[in-house]
This record gives C-alpha cells, structure tokens and sequence, in this order.
C-alpha cells in the first residue's frame, strides 16, 4: 500500500546505511500494473488499457566516484552483484533479477551515449509478486534506467523513458510491445489509462463506480524472458500479417505488426476479421507451407523472420492468433466508448468483454493453464460480473472486477476455494488476492 512508503523508505535508508556505509542520495520507485484489457495486442501495434497498481518496485541509490554497480536487494533470496559501468553483460539464457537492472542501466548509457558512466551503490525492495503477470521485471527496467538517469544528470520526458526503456529490456530476449513501461510510467492515480502506440500516447479512462479490481494470483509462476511461449506467439502474429498482407498484394516485406494491415488495407476491425476467415485456415502452418505461401526459402524464413530462440518451432497457429488480435482490439475500444459513456448497465457491459477476452486468451491464444481457468470460474462464482487471466499468461494472475458491496464476501470465499485448499498456496496468499486502485506512475525522492 502506497501509505506505508515512508516506512519503507526508512527501513531501506536503514539497510542501505548498514550495507554500504552511507546514506542513499535519492530513491526511484516504478509501479507493477495490471491490463484491465487487451491482452498480447501491444506488440502487434495496438492500444491496451492498463492501470498501475500499488505493488512497486523502490530502490535507494548513491552515485559514487568509482565506475562500478553495486546492486543488493532486501530479499535475501535474491544475490548481491556488482559489476563495471563501462562493461555490461546481460545474460539472456538465465536472467537473473540483476540482469534486468541492467538492461535499464544500459538503455540509458546508450541513448546519452555515456563514455563516462557514474558508478552507483542500490538497494532494491519489491512488493510486486515476481512472475506473476503483474510485471515485476518491467517495472524494475523501469526503476534502473530512472536511477541512471538521475545518477547521470540527465532528464527525459515520461515518454522518452518508457520508449528506452520497452527497447532496452529486449536485451533480455523478450519481444515485448511496450504496454508495462508506458504505464509504469504515464499512469496517474485515480485512473486507468488507453495506451496508443506510434506515436505513444496516453488517454484516461475513468473506471466506473461501484466496483472493484481484485487480482488473484494463480501461483503458477512464468517467466516470460526464460520460456519461448511468449516469443512464439510474436513470431505466429508476425507471419500471419505476412501472409494476410500478401494474400492482399502489399509489400508483405515491410510489413511486421497485425496492426499495419488493418492501416494499409483501410478497413474496420470487423473487417480485417473476415479478411482473416478468407485468407488463413485454422489447422497450424508448417514452416514448409508458410516458405510456399510468400515464396521464399526455407533458410530466408529462418534468417529474415524467425527470430534466433524460435528456430526449432516447426509448426505455427495463425488463424487462431490473427483472430484473437483483432478482437481483442475492438474489445479494447469498446471497453473505453463504455467507461467514457458511462451507461446504467456499465458494470454488465465491461464485465462481458473481460470474460470474452478470457475466452479468447484461452482459446484462440492458448496462453492460459488449468490453474488460470479455475480462478476464474471461481471468481465468476463468487460474485466477480467479469474476470480474466492478465499480463502473458500461462500462469500468473487473474483480474476480476467485483461489485463493492459484494468484496468482502468475494475476497473470503475465493481464499476459501482456491488458496485454503493447497498448503503451497496457502503460504502465499496475503500477496496473493488483493484488490487494487489505479496508482500513480514511476517518480525520483530526494533525501531530504
């Protein structure tokens, strides 16, 4: 809860002064976030409707004379390490969570062009459960490249940072669109934000009254950047907009994101659904099929599409994904037409496109797991009008949007049914089920 910061701020100044021997010069705290809607469409160009949540990443820093990083984190379960400024390594095939540091650290150092990085002593304390959807690793991108900024004297717009920042964490491997960044640092509080990309822009979208968000953790933890589900399905919507914009006679080449189809062909969002009926069949493409469609050879689709950690996927959904995209875009609309109209049966409304948006997740996108679907159907059990898996998926957690004067009831029973049952889950589960309001977005404190 964002009222205990000064507490945590104090305990970290604490901690930090124990560690390193000094007091941090300033803090940079980011925010995790939760997607209220509009799930893996960020990377094929189109806008989603995010919010921030409380849960944060916060880390105290002191610059220091020497060039080197020294990072440490409050969970001891998470190793202390350092390294120099001048030679930043990332590992892509185990990141660990310092490697995600980096990458904010390096983004920043590359777009200042920095010869002479300021070396930095940090200490880092998360509250946003890690692997769990709610994006721990973006927000701690986030953090990094905003205490290298501050650390460097340098200042860049809002805008300007979540851009470095959605490049630089695919030094990591993960295909990201930049959904989590632009929240973690656009958000503002008391409201959920439409997030348009190219150029990046935010819009507020005010939440109806009269109900609630509850994230549910599922416990299955998934890391995106260590599994190649997520870059599999940036791969399947890549070459369906290649096969949907030659069947169309554009310049397939160019063309990289479901988005720009839609944009060059000038058609509706129902339209280019029934372009994807026409042109795509549901079985799944072997890489063979696909070569013969754009004629082209199979070693060109593997050295100017595939990217390097899907070389070995031989079959590809793009049916299914081309389809899921393009409605969960119009769902992204029509849940911000519905939040600006306000009409009486709002709430209604709202809560069928999130659960239409589960069902096409689980589908249509195969990205959610048996753990996922159960919390769901809880949730709908229990009182929730509209509830769906958040974040990649495959694990992690559920959103559900809960009537207020029914919370109290929901939040006992769905503990009850899901985590009471199963001691590993039990364990968890103050972190685990909470309900949330739109947060404010990432911010620098100065030590008085």
């Amino acid at each position: 809860n964002i009222s205990d910061l000064p507490f945590r701020l104090q305990k970290l100044k604490e901690m930090f002064i124990s560690k390193y021997g000094s007091a941090p010069k300033f803090y940079a705290r980011a925010p995790g976030r939760v997607n209220l809607i509009g799930e893996h469409i960020d990377y094929c160009g189109y806008a989603v409707l995010p919010m921030a949540i409380e849960q944060d990443i916060l880390i105290a820093a002191e610059p220091v004379q020497t060039q080197v990083v020294q990072l440490a984190n409050t969970n001891s379960s998470y190793l202390d390490f350092s390294t120099s400024v001048n030679n930043i390594q990332i590992n892509k095939t185990k990141p660990q969570w310092h490697n995600y540091f980096l990458c904010g650290l390096k983004g920043i150092q590359e777009h200042f062009g920095l010869n002479n990085p300021t070396g930095m002593n940090c200490l880092l304390d998360g509250t946003i459960p890690p692997s769990s959807g709610l994006s721990s690793s973006s927000a701690l991108v986030c953090c990094a490249g905003l205490v290298t900024l501050r650390a460097n004297g340098k200042t860049l717009s809002k805008v300007e940072l979540a851009e470095i920042c959605t490049k630089s964490e695919r030094y990591i491997g993960t295909e990201g669109g930049g959904m989590d960044q632009s929240i973690s640092f656009l958000a503002e509080e008391g409201t959920a934000k439409l997030i348009e990309f190219n150029p990046l822009r935010a819009t507020d979208v005010r939440l109806p009254s009269g109900a609630a968000f509850v994230i549910a953790n599922s416990c299955v933890e998934m890391n995106k950047a260590a599994t190649s589900h997520y870059n599999i399905r940036v791969m399947e919507c890549r070459l369906a907009t290649k096969l949907l914009s030659k069947s169309k006679g554009l310049d397939w080449k160019k063309m990289l994101r479901l988005h720009d189809v839609q944009t060059k062909l000038g058609v509706s969002l129902e339209e280019m659904l029934t372009i994807v009926e026409e042109v795509l069949h549901p079985e799944p493409y072997s890489t063979e099929e696909i070569c013969k469609c754009l004629g082209i050879s199979l070693e060109e689709l593997h050295s100017q599409i595939l990217s390097q950690n899907i070389q070995d996927v031989s079959t590809f959904k793009l049916y299914q994904r081309a389809k899921h995209v393009y409605s969960e875009a119009a769902r992204v609309l029509e849940f911000q037409k519905i939040c600006s109209k306000a009409p009486a049966n709002a709430l209604q409304l709202l809560g069928e496109l999130m659960n239409q948006s589960h069902i096409s997740c689980r589908e249509m996108y195969e990205c959610s797991c048996p753990e996922l679907d159960r919390l769901v159907d809880i949730c709908l059990q229990f009182g929730a009008i509209g509830s769906r898996l958040t974040g990649a998926g495959w694990g992690g957690c559920t959103v559900s949007m809960v009537p207020t004067d029914k919370l109290s009831m929901f939040l006992k029973n769905v503990k009850k049914s899901y985590y009471q049952t199963d001691g590993q889950r039990l364990a968890g589960e103050n972190n685990s089920l909470f309900a949330t309001k739109p947060g404010r977005g990432a911010l620098v404190f100065v030590e008085a």
